[in-house]
């Protein structure tokens, strides 16, 4: 079948293209969950009744509004409703501390909250310290779609005619990397995510009206969003979201649904490598899987694909450029260790420090260019004046373009950590550590995961006698972060490598890590 939407059609906001796919595909599924199938027509009347809702509320265009929430159906329900109301989807991390989470909402400025009821206990300390919350409404509780959305909808009035702007207004902030302090809010435009829909629809060759993607990573994630929410709701497919990732639950829902696309972090095709072949024989709908969030071993992919049959394809993007920037291309000629080529679009090239383009084969920074790069960081003008180089967003990754035009990220220029695909900042960790009594020195690492993909480890000096036990600190960083950021192990040292300046060495605890494992040399 045609797409919907062609990759240079003419710049329009997203709910004319739910409204599109509504009247094209009614009757296709639109969200697969269990023994919930939600129609495309089903999806739109409700998502409307959401949006008329949130106008009784005193919703209006711009307005930005917060969607806390596991993967489920409602959350695809009342992302579109959000958006339809005219304002801006604020999604919320899981996994982060409060403390974080009420930074994030009072940074945005949300009037509203909408929280699946699982999250009720966290409801009080948000209203209490986030200043300029209005209303807060819960849903997700009860058998129907019209129970499980009861303090949401308004069935009685029409949803609101809003006029977009698609290349100034925005469709989400989604909070992203910063190695200090707390994250930035990248704004992403209706025109910024229309046009990476569009390119990840070309670049991984969707069959509109057909393809269903399975979508277990976190849909408050840009990766998730774009590609498993947002593409098949904008070509009448299905998404099929999984709350947790559990491999046999996984594998099952595959079977159930016959889902033609997975995505996933690397760790994930390892562990669902392990299943039983009885198991994994349940994958066999699959057309493809998409590796995202961090390099995946050359090794590793290809005993998945030899042991699956299931071909894997590594794509890559930071939140800022909605995200998609590159990917293998699909049936077609991939290089293994890579992140392909740019998607319809899209540019890419390697600069270096004094921002000159490098010839191919050398190491640099990897700058993107398109019309899916973000507007800018919300309330942060000089941060955004230091990401950009006239049009070109530098991403501060390291990389490569070979002499196929192939892109390979080496390094990353921040040290930021990517735990099962999801940012962590070791700045944030080794502030909460200074504050432990005692406590002289820290930095935070990421040491390589099979599982995690990366996984934060804590070097520190202390002048407490006696010392305290890795549990010890382990509890204390619980008590303040999210369970993703709590470090794995604590080294305890006499003292932290430093260079003449003073300057802790944080590569030469990397060093030291892999001494400890019996990985140095290879």
């Amino acid at each position: 079948m045609t797409s919907l939407l062609s990759v240079h059609a003419p710049v329009t906001c997203l709910n004319q293209l739910f409204r599109q796919c509504a009247d094209k595909f009614p009757n296709h599924p639109a969200v697969l969950s269990g023994q919930t199938r939600i129609d495309h027509e089903t999806l739109g009347r409700r998502s409307d009744q959401i949006a008329a809702g949130l106008a009784g509320r005193g919703v209006r265009r711009g307005d930005r509004v917060a969607l806390y929430s596991p993967n489920c159906p409602e959350f695809v329900m009342v992302y579109v409703g959000i958006l339809k109301a005219g304002a801006v989807v604020v999604p919320v991390n899981l996994l982060i501390n409060h403390r974080e989470v009420a930074y994030v909402l009072n940074d945005a400025g949300i009037r509203g909250l909408l929280i699946h009821h699982q999250l009720d206990d966290r409801v009080a300390a948000i209203q209490r310290d986030v200043a300029g919350l209005e209303f807060a409404a819960r849903f997700g509780e009860g058998g129907d779609l019209t129970t499980t959305l009861a303090g949401l909808l308004d069935e009685r009035a029409p949803a609101p005619e809003i006029a977009i702007d698609p290349k100034h207004d925005l469709a989400a902030i989604l909070y992203t990397s910063g190695t200090t302090g707390f994250p930035k809010g990248a704004m992403l435009t209706h025109a910024n995510l229309v046009a990476n829909t569009r390119s990840v629809h070309a670049a991984m060759k969707w069959r509109s009206g057909e393809d269903r993607v399975l979508v277990v990573l976190p849909m408050f994630h840009a990766f998730a969003a774009t590609v498993g929410l947002l593409t098949p709701l904008t070509n009448g497919c299905a998404l099929i979201p999984v709350p947790r990732f559990e491999p046999d639950a996984v594998a099952e829902a595959i079977q159930r649904h016959q889902a033609t696309i997975f995505l996933g972090v690397p760790s994930m095709y390892g562990v669902l490598l392990r299943l039983r072949d009885d198991k994994l024989a349940l994958l066999r709908s699959l057309r493809f899987g998409i590796v995202g969030g961090a390099a995946m071993p050359v090794a590793a992919l290809h005993q998945f694909e030899e042991r699956s049959g299931i071909r894997l394809y590594e794509g890559d993007g930071p939140t800022e450029c909605s995200p998609v920037t590159c990917v293998n291309p699909i049936d077609g000629y991939t290089k293994p260790g890579t992140v392909g080529l740019p998607v319809p679009q899209v540019e890419m090239k390697i600069v270096g420090d004094d921002g000159r383009d490098l010839p191919d084969g050398e190491v640099g920074e990897i700058a993107v260019r398109g019309p899916n790069v973000m507007k800018g960081y919300w309330k942060q003008p000089e941060a955004t004046a230091e990401v950009f180089l006239g049009e070109w967003l530098l991403t501060g990754d390291l990389g490569t373009r070979d002499q196929d035009g192939y892109f390979s990220i080496v390094d990353r220029k921040k040290d930021l950590i990517i735990v099962n695909g999801m940012n962590v900042y070791p700045r944030m960790i080794e502030e909460i550590l200074y504050a432990y009594p005692g406590m002289r020195e820290v930095a935070v690492v990421g040491e390589y995961s099979e599982l995690h993909g990366e996984v934060p480890v804590a070097f520190v000096a202390l002048d407490a006698n006696p010392a305290p036990t890795e549990k010890m600190l382990r509890d204390y960083c619980r008590e303040s972060l999210g369970r993703h950021q709590v470090p794995k192990r604590f080294i305890l040292l006499a003292e932290l490598p430093k260079n003449a300046a003073g300057k802790i060495l944080k590569r030469e605890l990397r060093k030291q890590g892999e001494i400890e494992r019996g990985v140095t040399g290879l």
